[in-house]
This record gives structure tokens, sequence and C-alpha cells, in this order.
């Protein structure tokens, strides 16, 4: 079933609309989220979706569509403001701060990462901004890059990358970097950095083996080969795939917008399914996960048994409702 998604959500740069497809012979199984702007495109569009009771889900939407979305100095620091306006609303150990509930659209439950650009994910980085660098500026651009994506990795909220079309090197890296990835059926991922002569070195070497284990990490990375979406699947680097096909197959219509519609729309939905549970027991689960654990497990059962969402929920199981989470 479809998800409900607003007529409309609110972005720092402007106010977008979100269009649901017709209903009826052909129409998506999934809604699409359309975003127009009429004010000058910037390298990330945003927009909030709402959550539950209370909050957010933040989608960025990469827009950079001259270079392919690769990762120049400006698009990577317009990720990093985003990121670090999310930090800010939680402590070090995960919990809440106050500053989150009189931010714009309350706390941000959830963050979806996809692109604005119908033929690419991200390309990578920027190798025509690159040769212009001197070594001083590649390396703090490497470190710029590294720590951003750490930053990303580091959120104590779900995150999830829509990923259709091409997503390679350092736009796979990027993806490696957010708790789940969500691939249209024709998108493509890869790490080619080998045959630049280099290595991945944005995390990619570590955060895939971790998800695909060392053998396959090392397959994919030392052959740099290209990998489609039914393979990613399969080897763990995609956790949901969305089926996508041309409306008219007889004259071989173009899928990319489709696909790119389907991939978010699923990135969206997923985010929507698992902001239902409590925002709390969400932050405490992710952190009980990635540390994999007893005694960690048991520190965050601990967090989440006193909180009053876990007795709203007790109280809602009696009188066979949904409960209505508050972050409480």
């Amino acid at each position: 079933m479809a998800p409900r998604l607003p007529r409309a959500v609110t972005s720092t740069a402007t106010t977008y609309l979100l269009v649901r497809p017709s209903v009826g012979a052909g129409a998506s199984r999934h809604a699409s989220l359309r975003l127009y702007s009429a004010q000058t495109e910037p390298l990330i569009r945003v927009a909030n979706v709402p959550a539950g009771a209370t909050g957010h889900i933040r989608v960025l939407e990469l827009n950079r569509a001259s270079a392919r979305n690769a990762i120049s100095k400006g698009l990577l620091a317009a990720l990093r403001a985003e990121v670090d306006a999310i930090h800010a609303q939680y402590g070090p150990g995960g919990e809440e701060l106050s500053v989150a509930s009189t931010a714009q659209g309350g706390p941000t439950r959830a963050l979806v990462i996809a692109s604005a650009v119908d033929s690419c994910f991200c390309a990578g980085a920027d190798l025509k901004e690159r040769r212009g660098f001197t070594q001083e500026e590649t390396n703090e651009f490497l470190t710029n890059l590294r720590a951003t994506f750490t930053s990303l990795a580091d959120l104590p909220i779900p995150t999830i990358s829509a990923i259709s079309s091409i997503a390679l090197g350092g736009g796979l890296e990027l993806a490696l970097s957010t708790h789940f990835r969500v691939l249209s059926s024709n998108a493509t991922v890869g790490l080619p950095e080998t045959r630049l002569g280099i290595i991945p070195g944005a995390g990619g070497t570590h955060r895939l083996t971790g998800l695909v284990g060392l053998s396959r990490a090392r397959d994919l990375i030392l052959t740099g080969r290209r990998v489609a979406a039914p393979e990613a699947y399969f080897l763990g680097i995609a956790d949901r795939l969305v089926e996508v096909v041309p409306e008219d197959e007889r004259d071989g219509a173009d899928i990319l917008p489709a696909a790119r519609k389907s991939a978010l729309s699923e990135a969206v939905r997923l985010a929507q399914e698992i902001c239902e549970g409590g925002p709390i027991a969400i932050r405490a689960a992710l952190q009980a996960v990635a540390w994999a654990r007893p005694d960690k497990e048991n520190e965050m059962y601990e967090r989440v048994v006193a909180t009053e969402d876990r007795n709203e929920a007790l109280k809602a199981f009696k009188e066979k409702r949904k409960p209505v989470f508050k972050g409480r």
C-alpha cells in the first residue's frame, strides 16, 4: 500500500509541493515525491515530511545536474551543514535535546538522501575541480570528505539512501555511510578507484567489508567492477529493491524519471514505517545493534523501559489502538 504523503512540506530554501500519483491502471505502486522550486536551485534540495505524532523525516536531494552530482567542495559543505544541524538536536548518548522540539517541523526522526537528477545519484568526487587543487587542498578536501561521511554514519537516527541510475566511487561511499540503501532495479553501483590508480578513501573499504564480508568486498574493490541492482541486493549492499519498468515497453521509454521517483518514494515509505515506532526506542535499537554486545543491549533496554512512550504503548495495547509516541 502506498504511503500517504502530505500535500506540502517546508524547506530551508523554499516550499516544495508533493503531488500524489493518479490511481488506476499503470499507476505506481508507491506514492511519488515531486519537488518543485521557483527559486534558484540550491546544491541540495531540502524538504521535511511529517513523521508520527511529533517530528519529521528530512529529505535531502543532491542537485548538481551539470556535474552528475559529483561531490565538490560546495556540495560537501552543504551536506556537512545538514548533518551538523541534525547532530545539534541530539546529545552524545543519542538523547533528544530541548532544541530539537523548537526546530522547524519538530525533531528530525529520520534522514533520506536522494538525487534531484534523473541520470545519477552521485558520480563520486568532482575530478574536474580536483585537478585544480594543490596537494594541500587535496588533503584538506579528503579530510573534510571523510569527516562528513563519518559524521553521517554516526547520526543517532535512521538514515536511508535512495539510489536510482548510478552511484560510483564517492557516491557509493556516501550511500554506505547510511543505515539503509534503497535501489531501483535499473541502478548500478561500484567502487572503481583501482582503475584510476587509487583506492576508496572515504570509508568504502571498511564499510563495504562490514556489509558483504571480506571476500566479496575484495572482489568488488580490486576489480572495480560495476554491480547491477539485483546483484547489489543479493550481496547485501541494497536493503530494498524497487522494480521499475517503462510505462510503455514497446517504445523503450526512458525509465530514469520513474526510477528516481520510485526509489525516493520507497525510501520515504521505509522511513515512515520505521518512525511508527517509539523515537527513543528506535535510537536505542540503532545503538544496540551497532555495538552488538549484551551489555549494550541491557543498557539500551534499561533506557527505554522507563520512558513515557513505553507506558503509552502498553496503554494503547490495552485500548486496542495505535500508540501516540512523543519521544519522552
